[in-house]
């Protein structure tokens, strides 16, 4: 059982990878982790006007990033090949000529015309309309003439009578009732495969134990089933996973932010913590643990566990979760992630490795972090020769009656201050505020300005003995000039 689990995803390269698809891939490569079976990655690129090669490259680079590996599929292959649904269609068209054959789809040629005309009546009597199966009961005689004369004609699914069930590890059994399923099209006249035709036939060949995908499929699985069925092959189990909604209780979208995956990246997101995230997105491991490693997600992951409601993306609770990752990663691994975006910003010099100057400032800023990009932020003014000082740091910490002289005064005493560490430079700065007869805190925040220009900092203790000795006094007297100025 274990080894012959198969499961799939088949994202449409219409768009990017984005955050449901990702979910809904991450609970496929789950479970085929979980149980030692295969994750098929499939492409259903039949939408030959929106997809692209870009689209497609971006799907790839989400998943990588994610670390979603595929066991068979593009650039890597398999016994299944090819993983493009568009290089596929003679294997769907002959399906349909096998379902026609065995009595189970039949021939269709109504106009466009006719079909727009019979729904537009059904409208305005204020009745739903469904296919009346005019072409099943045609003559055989009939049809003789229509095929002489080549007429136009797709092939639609006979839809048996009766109840269609079958049992969903998420939501239970779930039955519909033929008499409200149309005969579906399942080729088109111009002789391109429906979606429902195609992701059946596809199925059956790469031999998918398991289905697990969004809500919003649910509608079609019973055309699914009774195709599965019409072509002698085992039905699948079903899994339904439940939609992302935002903060409204509204299916996610972009006015809610970014949707796709690889902007997560760019903001600075870690692929650990938004796996960790995703996977809480509407499935519980059935304790109250939230940060899991991948080897603890993979144990503990089952369709079960799946939540038969809705899903509410939390970017608090994203950025909560990513803090906590980048607090647990060791700094090496940090330090390489966060050293190209400072070059980027031209903060450190292109190619140069991280020394151990720069992992103590990643250290000291890593409390505060709750993104990648957090750093460069905070990084600024640590990196670079003048700092500017924030109008809201002027106004709440400089207003200090005296404050230039008080200044000055710390100026003098941390020149004599040794060894210039944090204990030494906290001693310094207490005493000196005692001595001038001001609070400490005053002291403390124009320090604070004087070397972030900034209201917030790490423990300026520790950014004070970072910067070292001369940076340290170069920036006082910079701020020293600065009062002198507004004098």
């Amino acid at each position: 059982m274990a080894s012959s689990v198969r499961v799939r995803f088949a994202p449409s390269p219409t768009g990017y990878l984005h955050v449901g698809g990702a979910r809904t891939a991450f609970f496929n490569w789950l479970y085929a982790r979980r149980h030692g079976g295969a994750f098929v990655l499939r492409i259903e690129d039949t939408d030959a006007e929106r997809s692209s090669d870009d689209m497609i490259a971006g799907i790839l680079d989400g998943l990588r990033w994610l670390g979603l590996d595929w066991d068979e599929g593009p650039g890597i292959g398999g016994p299944h090949e090819p993983y493009f649904q568009s290089q596929r269609f003679d294997r769907h068209r002959a399906a349909a000529a096998a379902l026609v054959a065995g009595g189970h789809a039949y021939y269709c040629y109504c106009s466009a015309d006719r079909l727009r005309q019979e729904r537009e009546r059904a409208d305005a009597r204020g009745e739903a309309w469904q296919y009346d199966r005019a072409c099943l009961s045609l003559p055989s005689q009939r049809i003789a003439e229509l095929e002489a004369s080549r007429a136009p004609r797709a092939i639609r699914f006979k839809v048996p009578p009766g109840q269609t069930a079958f049992a969903d590890a998420v939501h239970g059994r779930i039955e519909f009732d033929g008499a409200h399923i149309e005969d579906f099209v399942i080729l088109r006249s111009d002789g391109h495969p429906i979606y429902h035709l195609s992701v059946v036939v596809d199925d059956v060949d790469m031999r998918i134990t398991h289905v697990i995908r969004g809500d919003d499929h649910i509608s079609n699985t019973p055309k699914h089933v009774l195709l599965f069925q019409a072509l002698g092959a085992p039905v699948p189990r079903f899994a339904h996973v439940p939609l992302i909604l935002g903060a409204d209780k509204k299916r996610l979208s972009k006015r809610h932010g970014a949707t796709s995956v690889m902007e997560y990246a760019r903001q600075g997101y870690l692929p650990d913590a938004m796996v960790n995230f995703l996977a809480l997105l509407g499935w519980s491991p059935g304790d109250d643990r939230e940060l899991m490693s991948r080897r603890e997600l993979v144990d503990s992951f089952t369709l079960e566990g799946i939540s038969g409601g809705n899903a509410v993306f939390d970017t608090a609770k994203l950025e909560w979760m990513n803090g906590q990752y980048i607090a647990r990663m060791p700094i090496e691994e940090l330090a390489a992630l966060v050293l190209p975006l400072l070059a980027r910003e031209g903060l450190w010099p292109e190619h140069a490795p991280a020394d151990e100057r720069l992992r103590r400032l990643i250290e000291l800023l890593r409390p505060r972090a709750k993104r990648l990009s957090d750093f460069v932020d905070q990084a600024r003014p640590f990196l670079v020769d003048t700092v500017e000082y924030e109008p809201e740091a002027i106004k709440k910490h400089l207003d200090v009656p005296g404050l230039s002289e008080h200044v000055a005064v710390l100026v003098r005493a941390l020149r004599e201050t040794s060894p210039f560490d944090e204990q030494q430079v906290e001693t310094t700065v207490r005493r000196t505020a005692e001595q001038q007869g001001i609070k400490a805190a005053s002291l403390i925040h124009a320090a604070r300005v004087a070397a972030t220009g900034r209201t917030a900092s790490p423990g300026i203790f520790e950014v004070l003995a970072w910067l070292g000795r001369d940076r340290t006094v170069r920036r006082l007297e910079q701020l020293v000039s600065f009062l002198a100025s507004q004098d």
